[in-house]
């Protein structure tokens, strides 16, 4: 089959297609027939190696352990492992090829990929394989760090950030539950954002939200580009602020923690500010997220937005880009 192959850590001049072998199916695995795959930073960063801690939590020191990148994919089953008896060949799903919770390739960017049953869910009919790649590991990364609790009528919702994967999630999320949504990035998604359901789109080169007189409910805050001491300027007393945390492929130079050590900060300080999350064990598993972001789809309470189709041979410029600032709507190959 063919698959992009990455050799050596960095980026760009790592990835190449080449034939390799189909993956075994193992006991409560699913093969699948690869017709998408998303292109986003999750990837990035096993592929550059960087933050240089993601090599020891799993990915590989001095080389990537597993050669194949990318981990969100939807396809069509091509084979069932011994244990499942859920789903047949024929069948179409999306899901996350990665296994556990490490930072490693996960075997996506290939015509074949083998992927544990439980990270698997049907595609909706209406969704397109494109589409459903999208979802899994931004889906997944929105229900666990977003309190559901939080998402209510009348809420008063920021999303800084709005136009990338979480952030696009956050919004639709949050305007299905009725709350005011206020949807912060680039002036040029501006259009994509008020479809998405947002009430107030702020440019974030024009107006900075945290000088704002507004008092939010809840601030999902996905690149983290403001601290925290100027973000409770804007968050109400019994409001809550939530870091999801994107390292800007690298830009802002924390080559060997990224932005590991903010967390740990926050993660202190929420122990007396109500206003911050506590550390927890993940509420959601794999096998419940994704049957959560399969009743969303289908329900049209999400709609990813695909803004561009690459061919798998140009998985590098897919991802140079992702990393352009360009895409307006999520990043896809096309197997």
């Amino acid at each position: 089959m063919r698959a992009v192959v990455q050799d050596r850590y960095g980026f760009p001049g790592t990835l190449r297609v080449r034939e390799v072998g189909r993956p075994a199916v193992g006991e409560g695995d699913v093969l699948v027939r690869v017709r998408a795959a998303c292109v986003h930073p999750d990837v990035w960063h096993v592929i550059s190696g960087r933050p240089y801690v993601l090599r020891v939590m799993g990915s590989g020191v001095r080389r990537p352990k597993d050669r194949v990148p990318g981990t969100d994919l939807a396809g069509v089953v091509a084979e069932v492992g011994d244990g499942v008896t859920d789903l047949a060949v024929g069948d179409e799903v999306f899901g996350e090829s990665l296994r556990g919770f490490s930072w490693r390739n996960g075997g996506a960017f290939a015509e074949y990929a083998s992927v544990a049953r439980d990270s698997l869910a049907r595609k909706p009919v209406g969704v397109s394989f494109e589409q459903a790649a999208t979802v899994p590991t931004t889906g997944y990364i929105t229900l666990v760090n977003v309190p559901a609790e939080r998402l209510r009528p009348g809420a008063r919702v920021l999303v800084n950030g709005a136009g990338g994967g979480v952030g696009s999630i956050a919004v639709q999320l949050a305007k299905a539950s009725g709350a005011h949504v206020t949807a912060v990035d680039q002036g040029r998604k501006s259009e994509l954002l008020h479809g998405l359901g947002a009430d107030r789109v702020i440019d974030y080169a024009m107006e900075d939200f945290t000088q704002g007189t507004c008092r939010y409910d809840l601030i999902v805050d996905v690149p983290g580009n403001h601290p925290f001491a100027a973000i409770r300027r804007v968050l109400a007393p019994d409001g809550l602020y939530v870091l999801i945390g994107h390292d800007d492929f690298g830009r802002a130079g924390r080559r060997w923690l990224g932005s590991l050590p903010r967390f740990g900060k926050l993660a202190v300080r929420s122990l007396r500010n109500p206003q911050l999350p506590r550390p927890t064990r993940a509420s959601l598993g794999k096998k419940e997220a994704m049957a959560v972001l399969r009743d969303l789809l289908e329900s049209g309470r999400l709609t990813p937005v695909v803004g561009r189709a690459f061919p798998l041979a140009e998985a590098e410029a897919a991802m140079e880009y992702l990393m352009s600032g360009e895409p307006v709507g999520r990043v896809v190959l096309t197997v």
